[in-house]
C-alpha cells in the first residue's frame, strides 16, 4: 500500500470514529456505548485473552467451513465456467439453491449435523461456498477469447491453454471470490455461533446482551471488523504480489 493510500485509510478510520463518538455523544451507554469505550473494552479483554480465545476457537470453523467451499467450489465454478454442459446441469440446481437465504437452511441443519461443530462448519460452508462458485464462474466464463487464440496459435493443447491461459486470466475474479467468500465466511461464523449452541464469541455476545453491556457487544463486533480488515488486506496483498499486472497501485 502507498504511503498516499495508507494516509486515506488512517483518514478515514479518525473520520468514523470522530462520527460514531458524535453520534453517542448524548446517549446513555447502555443504549450505544462511544468509540472511547469501546476501544478501551476492547483493549482489556484482548490483554485478559478473553476475546483472543475465544476468536481462536472460532476460526477453527472458519478455517474448515471456508477452506471445503474454496476446494469443492473453485473446480467447480471454473468448469461450470468453461464447459456448457456442466453448466446446464449445474446452473439450474445451484441457482435455485443460492436464492434460498443461507439463515433458511438453519433448521434443516439442526436436523442433519445437530447443535455443534459439524452444524457450524456447514452453515459456514454454505455461505462461502455460492459467492465463490458464482464469483469463479463468470470469470471462467468471461477469458477474453483472444489469449485462448494466442495460445492455440502457439500450439498450445487443452491441458496448457487451460493451465496456462485460462486459470491465469482467471485469477483476479479467484481473488474476488476469496474476498468475497471470506467475508461471507465471517458472518455465517458468528451466525452459527447466535442460532445454534452459544459458543465462543457468539457466547459472549449473548451473555453481554444478557447484562445490557453494550461496550462488551461492541468490542466483540470491532475485533471482527478488524480482522476481516486484516484478512481482506492479506488477500489485496497477495493479489498484488501474485498479479502485478492486474492490480491498480
Amino acid at each position: 500500500m502507498s504511503v498516499r493510500a495508507l494516509g486515506l485509510t488512517v483518514l478515514s478510520i479518525a473520520l468514523g470514529l470522530l462520527l460514531w463518538q458524535w453520534a453517542a455523544w448524548d446517549v446513555s451507554r447502555v443504549v450505544f456505548a462511544p468509540p472511547s469505550a469501546v476501544l478501551a473494552r476492547l483493549a482489556a479483554d484482548v490483554a485478559s485473552g478473553v476475546l483472543l480465545k475465544a476468536l481462536v476457537d472460532s476460526l477453527v470453523t472458519l478455517a474448515l467451513g471456508f477452506g471445503l467451499a474454496v476446494v469443492i467450489g473453485l473446480p467447480l465454478g471454473f468448469a461450470i465456467g468453461r464447459s456448457a454442459r456442466v453448466a446446464a446441469m449445474f446452473d439450474p440446481v445451484l441457482n435455485a439453491i443460492y436464492a434460498i437465504p443461507p439463515v433458511a437452511m438453519v433448521p434443516f441443519l439442526i436436523i442433519w449435523f445437530g447443535l455443534f461443530f459439524e452444524a457450524r462448519v456447514a452453515l459456514v460452508f454454505l455461505m462461502s461456498f455460492f459467492e465463490i462458485l458464482v464469483t469463479v464462474a463468470a470469470g471462467a466464463r468471461n477469458v477474453d477469447p483472444l489469449l485462448i487464440a494466442a495460445g492455440r496459435s502457439f500450439g498450445a493443447d487443452r491441458v496448457r491453454l487451460v493451465t496456462r491461459v485460462m486459470l491465469p486470466a482467471s485469477l483476479p475474479f479467484v481473488f474476488a471470490a476469496l474476498r468475497v467468500g471470506l467475508v461471507r465466511g465471517i458472518n455465517a461464523m458468528i451466525t452459527a455461533e447466535l442460532f445454534f449452541a452459544a459458543v465462543n464469541l457468539g457466547a459472549l455476545m449473548k451473555q453481554r446482551a444478557q447484562r445490557f453491556d453494550t461496550a462488551g457487544l461492541l468490542a466483540i463486533i470491532v475485533l471482527l471488523a478488524l480482522f476481516g480488515l486484516a484478512a481482506q488486506g492479506g488477500l489485496k496483498g497477495l493479489e498484488a504480489r501474485l498479479l502485478p499486472w492486474h492490480v491498480r497501485r
